[in-house]
């Protein structure tokens, strides 16, 4: 698990660690780890927005800064991810043409209007959240749990090679349902340490909805593409985080 966690970090953060060996047990145990790799994520938002609070600046300029944070604690891959997907699905061609459009350099309309979206209801999400600080570090963690369910067995990969041929298919689903009731449960006591029992429940209805998106984008991008691919992951973050945020500033 140290290897896996040293992956998880290296893999999904700008974090340097030394170097882990990557096979597909290793990587399998990595997308495991992976929602712990959100507290890394999560907690520098948090810091952002603390730091701002302090200095004085208005909220939507503190969640625009935070909601940056999480982009540079990424390099932004997730972010990759998400315009590429938009790029290949919004294509509308079959999945091998799909894929190639996927693979390309540039970014296409769907993916720049997709980008731009989903920044603008991140940065509303978190202005808004009664807790933004709580609520960055929930979709952090929420975020990434997409990863050890979009990587369990039976969900296969779109194309030999890359990340995702790498991960596909290894990650047991009572493993995944495990990480779920830990994030799950520490989701809920963040909430009720804020809120009580009602926050509790935000709290944990926000991670289940985090979920729930990631689940039905998982199925449809399987469904289009013929199976999981690195920028299926890491758009799945990103939906999931959104999902996560949005359910957070639910008052």
């Amino acid at each position: 698990m140290s290897a896996a966690l040293r992956l998880a970090v290296t893999l999904l953060t700008v974090v340097p660690l030394p170097a882990a060996p990557v096979d597909r047990r290793t990587a399998g145990r990595a997308m495991l780890a992976a929602p712990l790799t959100g507290l890394i994520v999560g907690g520098g938002a948090a810091a952002v927005l603390v730091a701002g609070e302090q200095a004085g600046l208005a909220a939507p300029l503190r969640a625009a800064l935070a909601v940056a944070a999480t982009a540079v604690l990424t390099r932004a891959l997730h972010l990759d991810g998400l315009a590429d997907l938009a790029d290949g699905l919004g294509s509308r061609r079959p999945a091998d043409a799909a894929l190639e459009v996927m693979k390309r350099s540039d970014i296409g309309p769907f993916g720049v209007a997709t980008l731009v979206l989903t920044l603008l209801v991140q940065v509303a999400a978190v202005a808004t959240a009664p807790h933004p600080a709580a609520a960055v570090l929930v979709a952090a963690v929420a975020g990434r749990l997409a990863l050890p369910w979009a990587c369990r067995a039976g969900v296969p990969c779109a194309r030999p090679g890359g990340l995702g041929a790498l991960v596909a298919g290894t990650v047991g689903t009572r493993a995944a349902a495990a990480a779920t009731a830990v994030a799950v449960a520490a989701a809920g006591a963040l909430g009720a340490g804020l809120d009580g029992a009602a926050g509790g429940v935000h709290a944990v209805a926000a991670v289940l909805a985090a979920l729930a998106a990631a689940l039905l984008m998982l199925r449809h991008a399987v469904r289009r593409l013929g199976g999981i691919t690195g920028d299926v992951l890491g758009a799945l973050v990103e939906l999931a985080a959104t999902a996560a945020l949005v359910a957070m500033a639910a008052r």
